[in-house]
């Protein structure tokens, strides 16, 4: 299968369909990664269940999870996003044992809520109505689109 009939690029299609407006992609290129280290710190702060997981377990599992997802539609998007997760990882461990379970509960929660403002404002520019409205799995698309965005600045493939 050549690279214009991969899934992914028909993923990407559709989606930047719905970011055109250089308004909306702006908001999202900041919008989506603070709404990604959101969904890991709420997943980091339940705790965790018996003796033999460590805090942020349920997190490690989401971020295996959408790792397979991204691995299978592109190896270089799959290693690219581990990358942003082990990223995103080691800042909310930090965090973590810095402010403890409730205050980065607190401050996860508020950074999920203003950033999806930010996203339907960004919409609400743009005229068109977010995509995973149509499909979830363009949750896990914006993260990609994000990470892609710079693989081509970098003058770099998928």
């Amino acid at each position: 299968m050549d690279a214009a009939t991969r899934p992914i690029d028909r993923w990407f299609a559709s989606y930047s369909g719905d970011h055109r407006d250089p308004t909306n992609q702006a908001i999202h290129v900041v919008a989506v990664p603070a709404i990604l280290w959101s969904v890991i710190a709420l997943l980091w702060c339940i705790p965790s269940p018996g003796t033999l997981f460590r805090d942020g377990f349920w997190a490690g599992l989401a971020m295996f999870g959408a790792f397979l997802f991204y691995y299978r539609a592109s190896r270089r998007l799959g290693l690219g996003m581990a990358a942003v997760f082990a990223l995103l990882g080691l800042v909310t461990n930090v965090l973590f044992a810095t402010l403890g379970r409730m205050p980065l509960l607190t401050l996860a929660i508020v950074v999920f809520v203003v950033a999806w403002i930010a996203q339907f404002i960004g919409h609400k520019i743009e005229g068109r109505k977010p995509s995973f409205l149509t499909d979830l799995t363009y949750l896990l698309i914006g993260p990609a689109w994000v990470l892609v965005k710079l693989y081509r600045r970098l003058g770099w493939a998928y």
